[in-house]
C-alpha cells in the first residue's frame, strides 16, 4: 500500500511537467479533475450510505443461497444505477454509448459503430476479422470479434439496449462471486465476497456502463465452474472458458487463475488435469468457428500487434505503468478491498495468490498500460473473493469506506464511463 501512494505522488508529480508524457490526464488513473454536485447526487448517495448501513445486516441474517443471491444483485443494480447517475441523471447510464448530439466523445470508440461492418453478414465479419481491424472502432478491434457479433445477434442498434444488456447480465458478478466464495470456503466467506464485489468502486464506476462488466461476470462464471469439485461442472467451465476467448483477450487469465487455485489447494494432477481441460475448450472452440467461420485467431493477433504498439499505448512509459496499472487497478477496486485482500496474501491465501501471480504477469508482460480499472474488471470479483478469506470484524465501516470512494469519485472526477 505504501508502494501504491508513491506511485499515485509519482504520478501526480510528473502529470505536472507536461514534457512527462505519461498517457493520461491523473496517472495512474484514467480520469481528470471535474467536479460536479447537482440534485441526483442527493439520491445517489442517499441509497449507497442507506444500502451500506443495511448490508451487515444482509449478510448475518440466515437465509437460503437463491434468496441472497437475489438480494445482492439488486443490491448491485440499485448500487451501479444511483451512483452512475449522480452527476447527469438517468441519462448518464447510456451516454458512454450514445452515438447523437449529446452522447460521449467515447462513443465513436465503443462496439456500435462496428456494426456496419456486419452488413455482408457474421461469416464475413469473423472470417476476415484481421482484415477488418484498422477499420474498426478502438474497443471493437482491442477485443476478439464475439461482442460485435453478440451484439449484432441481439438486435441491439442503439445506446439504450446496449446499456441495458452490460448492466442486466453485468451485475451478475455479484451473485456469481458469492458461489465462487462460497466454494472456495465457507457461507459467510461467499457473502463477504458478494457485497465486497457489489461496492466495489471499480465496477461501480468502470463497469455500469462498459461491456467489460458483461466480461467480469463471463470471467467469474468460469472461475467459479472450473474450481468446482464436480465433473459435471468442470466440463461447463472448460467450454465456458473456450468460449469466453471469443469475446476477450483478457478472460484466459481467470482461466489460469483457477488452474492456480486448483494447484495449490488439490496439487499439480489435480491443476493439470484442469489446465489440459481448459486448452481443449479453447482448442475446439477455435477449431469450430475456424471450420465453420472462417476464423483465424493467429492472424488476429498478428494484425492487433502492430495496431497496439503504435496506439496510444506506445505513449505510456513501460517503466511507470508496470506499476502505475496494477496501482490504479488496486485503488479503484476499493481501498479497503485492497487492504484485506493484501492481509490474505500475507497470510498465503490460494485467491489471493493465484491473482497476485496472474497481475504480476500482466503487468510486467506489458499487455496493458493504464485504463486498467476498466479492462481489468473481470479481476474485480476474484480479488473480493482473496479479501473475503481476511474477513473483517466489523463490516459496515468497510462498505460505508467503498460507498464514500465510488460516491467520491463520481462527483470529482470525470471518469468516462
Amino acid at each position: 500500500m505504501a508502494l501504491a501512494a508513491a506511485t499515485v505522488a509519482a504520478g501526480l508529480v510528473l502529470a505536472a511537467d507536461t514534457r512527462a508524457g505519461l498517457g493520461t490526464p491523473l496517472p495512474p488513473f484514467l480520469m481528470n479533475w471535474a467536479p460536479q454536485v447537482r440534485w441526483p447526487a442527493l439520491l445517489a448517495a442517499a441509497i449507497a450510505l442507506a444500502a451500506a448501513w443495511w448490508v451487515p445486516r444482509l449478510s448475518a441474517v440466515p437465509t437460503v443461497p437463491a434468496a441472497f443471491a437475489a438480494a445482492v444483485y439488486l443490491l448491485a443494480l440499485a448500487l451501479g444505477l444511483s451512483v452512475n447517475a449522480a452527476r447527469g441523471g438517468p441519462s448518464a447510464w447510456d451516454h458512454v454509448f450514445n452515438l447523437g448530439p449529446g452522447g460521449s466523445f467515447e462513443a465513436s470508440r465503443e462496439y456500435l459503430p462496428a456494426l456496419p461492418l456486419l452488413s455482408h453478414g457474421v461469416g464475413y465479419y469473423v472470417g476476415h476479422f484481421a482484415h477488418l481491424l484498422p477499420y474498426l472502432p478502438t474497443h471493437a478491434k482491442g477485443n476478439p470479434p464475439g461482442p460485435v457479433v453478440a451484439i449484432h445477434l441481439l438486435g441491439i442498434t442503439s445506446a439504450a439496449p446496449l446499456t441495458a444488456i452490460c448492466v442486466g447480465l453485468g451485475a451478475l458478478t455479484a451473485p456469481l462471486a458469492y458461489g465462487l466464495g462460497r466454494t472456495l470456503g465457507t457461507e459467510q466467506r461467499g457473502r463477504l465476497a458478494a457485497i465486497l464485489t457489489a461496492f466495489s468502486p471499480a465496477l461501480i464506476l468502470f463497469g455500469v456502463t462498459s461491456l467489460d462488466y458483461v466480461f467480469a461476470a463471463l470471467g467469474t462464471a468460469v472461475a467459479w465452474l472450473l474450481v468446482s469439485p464436480g465433473r459435471v461442472a468442470r466440463a461447463a467451465g472448460y467450454a465456458l472458458a473456450g468460449l469466453s476467448s471469443f469475446c476477450s483477450w483478457l478472460l484466459p487469465a481467470t482461466a489460469a487463475w483457477a488452474v492456480l487455485v486448483v494447484w495449490r489447494r488439490r496439487g499439480w494432477r489435480s491443476a493439470s488435469v484442469v489446465a489440459l481441460g481448459v486448452a481443449g475448450g479453447l482448442l475446439a472452440v477455435n477449431v469450430a468457428l475456424a471450420l465453420t467461420l472462417g476464423y483465424d485467431p493467429v492472424a488476429v493477433v498478428r494484425a492487433l500487434a502492430p495496431i497496439y504498439r503504435h496506439g496510444i499505448a506506445a505513449h505510456r512509459p513501460y517503466p511507470y505503468w508496470l506499476f502505475g496499472s496494477p496501482v490504479a487497478w488496486v485503488v479503484m477496486l476499493g481501498v479497503p478491498t485492497g487492504w484485506l485482500a493484501l492481509r490474505s496474501l500475507a497470510r498465503a491465501d490460494d485467491a489471493a495468490i493465484a491473482l497476485a501471480a496472474v497481475i504480476a504477469v500482466t503487468a510486467v508482460a506489458g499487455f496493458t498500460k493504464a485504463e486498467t480499472e476498466r479492462i481489468w474488471l473481470p479481476f474485480v470479483p476474484l480479488a473480493a473473493v482473496a479479501a473475503a478469506a481476511a474477513a473483517p470484524t466489523r463490516l459496515r465501516p468497510v462498505v460505508l469506506v467503498l460507498a464514500l470512494q465510488a460516491i467520491a469519485i463520481e462527483l470529482l472526477f470525470n471518469t468516462v464511463w
